[in-house]
């Protein structure tokens, strides 16, 4: 084996090494970034009929794909009349709107009187 080929070699097993050390302790200890919207809560449920996607996307379950054809959905019927209308949107069983259905509402927009 040639010299050159015997410290490529060399050089090689060291970075694999070195890529496979454990993370530092301080890296061990840093907690995940949080999303930058909060959950709806109880105390204050998430209008369907204002909501944003991302907004949607804080509800358990809610992806943003799901998230997507509610706002969809929201466009081409109106505003929802009921919350039990939202199981008619692809992705939303009853399973999962009884997982949501303590932090959603349906208040209408609220309408500026002049």
């Amino acid at each position: 084996m040639s010299r050159t080929r015997s410290w490529t070699s060399i050089l090689t097993l060291a970075l694999l090494l070195v890529g496979a050390l454990p993370l530092t302790a301080q890296e061990q200890r840093m907690p995940a970034p949080k999303k930058a919207t909060a959950a709806p809560t109880a105390s204050a449920p998430l209008n369907l009929n204002t909501a944003t996607a991302v907004q949607l996307e804080t509800l358990p379950g809610i992806g943003p794909t799901v998230a997507a054809r509610i706002v969809e959905y929201r466009q081409k019927n109106g505003s929802f009349k009921k919350i039990e209308e939202l199981m008619n949107v692809k992705g939303i069983g009853e399973k999962l709107f009884l997982k949501i259905k303590a932090v959603i509402t349906i208040a209408p927009p609220k309408t500026s009187d002049k």
